[in-house]
């Protein structure tokens, strides 16, 4: 059995009226700093390269005998009542799986692809000033409440077989430093963005009473920490700070900008009382049989961010885990093996959320 080490100090999430299981599993997370970063995989265990909704299958389980111990999920179209997400799996479906993730003892987290609420168009429409027009006194303002309301509806309902509400790290307006969303920053100043985070999360907690989530500020690129606090929306509406940042062809770029990134928000995160994380990242197609091991293993032990997600094996040319006969599978067993990365058999035994909900 493994046990969580003790912290002579914990900080409360930034919701204060956070359920005890949601106050518990940032504890936890606490604790394990340091202990290793808890891997992830997006919609692990609805689909991968070759297969499709099928019971108790992954890709990462397939390779590694054992499920990550973080499971990404998306929002986008539970804002227009849609059956299915953005990536074809329904939400019923969606709703099962992450109940069985809790119940397995591992970790949820929701980004929402939210589609642009001032024409109806995706969330990668960038043709009009969008943030502006959905803040209070705009034009769009009733229309971006409703939406919220339907994924406020959703997330409350996400809950275990005893009935109580899983706990969500959730993830909105992911990557507002880049320039393809009509939330990034070449859509709307610092102020406007910081507004729209912070009705977002006042409408969800105060209007909403939801108190199942931590939440995840996420942004794309920044080379200093000045730059990275520019659209921050403050401590009290965030548990969490990270990045996303993928590797392409130019391995030692991908090197550099992790290493140093990751630097910048570890000390932010010391002095404000936050935890670190790499909510997207992975190499499409995984071409370097080593990568695991030799590009993005050691950069996580020496930065140790709580966790990091790598993307969807959502077809045969757009995949970020390896599956087996793929080239990287064997380094990938090996990263697996590692002390410096949590899979669900070691998250699993330490009931995360203030109690075994792991089933018989």
């Amino acid at each position: 059995m493994y046990s969580l080490p003790a912290h002579a100090q914990l900080f409360n999430p930034c919701d204060p009226k956070a359920t005890n299981e949601t106050k518990q599993l940032f504890y936890s997370m606490q604790r394990l700093k340091g202990a290793g970063t808890i891997f992830g995989h997006h919609d692990d265990t609805a689909y991968g390269v070759g297969w499709c909704f099928v019971n108790d299958q992954s890709d990462v389980k397939s390779v590694t005998g054992v499920y990550p111990a973080l499971y990404g999920w998306d929002l986008a179209k539970i804002e227009h009542d849609s059956v299915r997400d953005i990536n074809g799996v329904p939400f019923k479906y969606q709703k099962q799986l992450v109940r069985e993730a809790y119940q397995r003892g591992s970790i949820n987290t929701f980004c929402w692809h939210i589609d642009n609420p001032a024409n109806g168009k995706t969330a990668w429409d960038t043709t009009m000033r969008t943030v502006a027009t959905i803040l209070p006194g705009g034009p769009n303002h009733e229309t971006y409440k409703q939406w919220l309301d339907k994924a406020a509806a959703y997330m409350a309902d996400l809950k275990s077989d005893d009935g109580e509400q899983i706990p969500i790290l959730f993830r909105p307006f992911h990557e507002l430093t880049g320039n393809w969303f009509w939330w990034c920053a070449n859509t709307c100043t610092p102020d406007e963005f910081k507004q729209l985070w912070r009705f977002t999360i006042d409408y969800l907690r105060q209007t909403k009473k939801l108190h199942n989530l931590l939440i995840v500020f996420s942004e794309a690129d920044f080379n200093s920490e000045e730059e990275f606090m520019q659209r921050y929306p403050g401590n009290g509406y965030v548990d969490f700070i990270g990045f996303d940042n993928y590797c392409f062809k130019n391995v030692e770029d991908y090197k550099y900008n992790l290493d140093t990134r990751l630097g910048i928000i570890g000390d932010i995160a010391k002095r404000n009382n936050k935890l670190t994380c790499l909510p997207e990242t992975g190499y499409e197609q995984i071409p370097q049989a080593n990568w695991w091991t030799t590009v993005l293993q050691p950069i996580l032990a020496k930065h140790q961010p709580s966790y990091a997600m790598v993307w969807r094996n959502g077809r045969p040319d757009h995949y970020y885990a390896p599956y087996p006969g793929q080239i990287s599978e064997a380094d990938f067993k090996l990263f697996f093996a590692s002390p410096q990365v949590i899979f669900e058999n070691r998250i699993a035994p330490l009931g995360v959320y203030g109690k075994y909900v792991l089933k018989k």
